[in-house]
C-alpha cells in the first residue's frame, strides 16, 4: 500500500481542509478537483503523494497507453476498441505532474499529420492528459500557466474526454482525472471564469501552534532518519482510512438529500450571490460525499455547512482586486 518513499498521509499534521479536500474527490471525482491556495513548504505535494499511495491497484489493460479499464468498454480508448483480445494487469494510481513550462501539445499530445495525409493512419502521440488518465494531475502554481491551457485542462477534466483536432483530423482518449491545482495569490490571480470551474477551493498555512509545528518537525525528522520503519508505523491508519474510502465510493450512490436541505443549500447560494448554478450543484454534490465518507445515506444540514465552507469562497462575487475569501459561514452569518 505505502511506497517506502512516500511519506504517508495520515501522519500529516494539520491542513485538514486540504486532506478532506482531497479525500473527497478521490471518492468522488465529479467534484471537479481542488484548487490549493497558500505559501510554499505546507506539505501541499507530499498531501497528493501519500493520497494516491493510499489507494488500491488499478485493473489497466496490458499495453495501453491511456491505461483503459479491461472492465469498463464504454471508456476504451480507439485501440482498446479495436482490439478483440485484451490481456489486464495492475499499476498504482499516478500522480503526474504539469510543469509551468508545458506547452499544448505536450499536455494535448501531437497527432502525426503526414502519416495521417500519405498513410491514411492516425498515429498519435500521447501527452500529460493521456499518462494522468485514472490517476491524479498535480498543477503546481496554476495561475501561471496560460489561461488558455488551464482551460483546456478544464475542459479535459470536466468532460473525462481529451480531444485533438489538427486539420479535420481528430483523436480521443479517456482522460478522467482528479485535478489538483496551487497557486500563492500574491504571483497573481486566476481569472474568475477559471476560479469557477474548480470544485473545491481550499487555504493553507503555516501551522500557528508551536506544539503543531514541533510534531511536523519530529514525524519529518523520523521518516528520514528510518523511511521504512516510519511507513510501517504509520500502515494501519493508511488502511483504516483506504477502507474507509473504498467504502464511501461504494455507499455514495445510495446517498440521499431531502428537499429541505437542497432548499438550503440554494438559498446560500442566492443569498451569497453565487452566479450560475455551478456552485449550488458542488454544495450539494459534496454535501452528499461528506456523508458518504461518514457512513450515512441522508444528507443533513451539518453537510451542507460543511460543503459551503469547501465549494463557495472562490464563487463569492467580489470586487475588482479583492482576493478569496474564506469563512463563508461566517459572512452569512452578519447578512
Amino acid at each position: 500500500m505505502f511506497n517506502v518513499c512516500t511519506y504517508p498521509f495520515p501522519a500529516l499534521v494539520g491542513q485538514e481542509n486540504m486532506k478532506l479536500a482531497l479525500i473527497l474527490n478521490v471518492i468522488n471525482p465529479a467534484l471537479g478537483g481542488v484548487l490549493v491556495r497558500g505559501e510554499k513548504g505546507t506539505a501541499k505535494s507530499t498531501a497528493v503523494r501519500g493520497l494516491a499511495a493510499l489507494l488500491p491497484e488499478l485493473k489497466v489493460v496490458e499495453g495501453c497507453r491511456f491505461g483503459c479499464d479491461p472492465e469498463d468498454p464504454d471508456r476504451f480508448c480507439p485501440e482498446c476498441a479495436e482490439k478483440q483480445d485484451l490481456g489486464a494487469t495492475t499499476r498504482q494510481v499516478r500522480v503526474v505532474e504539469l510543469p509551468v513550462g508545458a506547452t499544448e501539445d505536450r499536455v494535448l499530445g501531437t497527432l502525426d499529420l503526414e502519416g495521417a495525409l500519405t498513410q491514411g493512419q492516425r498515429r498519435f502521440e500521447p501527452g500529460i492528459l493521456a499518462a494522468a488518465n485514472r490517476g491524479i494531475l498535480y498543477v503546481d502554481e496554476v495561475n501561471l500557466l496560460d489561461d488558455h491551457l488551464v482551460d483546456v485542462l478544464l475542459d479535459a477534466a470536466a468532460m473525462g474526454v481529451n480531444i485533438v483536432e489538427r486539420e479535420g483530423i481528430s483523436f480521443s482518449h479517456p482522460a478522467r482525472f482528479t485535478l489538483v491545482g496551487t497557486m500563492n495569490p500574491e504571483e497573481g490571480e486566476l481569472r474568475p471564469q477559471l476560479l469557477d470551474r474548480f470544485g473545491l477551493c481550499v487555504r493553507v498555512e503555516g501551522l500557528a501552534d508551536p506544539r503543531l509545528r514541533e510534531e511536523v518537525v519530529r514525524r519529518r525528522l523520523a521518516f528520514e532518519a528510518d523511511p521504512e520503519a516510519f511507513v510501517e508505523s504509520w500502515r494501519p491508519a493508511g488502511q483504516q482510512l483506504a477502507l474507509h474510502i473504498e467504502e464511501a465510493r461504494s455507499r455514495l450512490k445510495r446517498v440521499a438529500i431531502p428537499d429541505g436541505i437542497l432548499e438550503k443549500a440554494v438559498n446560500i447560494c442566492l443569498t451569497l450571490g453565487v452566479d450560475g448554478h455551478r456552485g449550488d450543484l458542488t454544495v450539494i454534490k459534496t454535501a452528499l460525499t461528506l456523508a458518504a465518507l461518514e457512513g450515512r445515506q441522508m444528507v443533513d444540514e451539518q453537510d451542507v455547512d460543511r460543503a459551503t465552507e469547501l465549494a463557495l469562497p472562490h464563487r463569492v462575487r467580489r470586487r475588482p482586486f479583492q482576493e478569496v475569501e474564506f469563512g463563508v459561514l461566517e459572512r452569512l452569518k452578519k447578512m
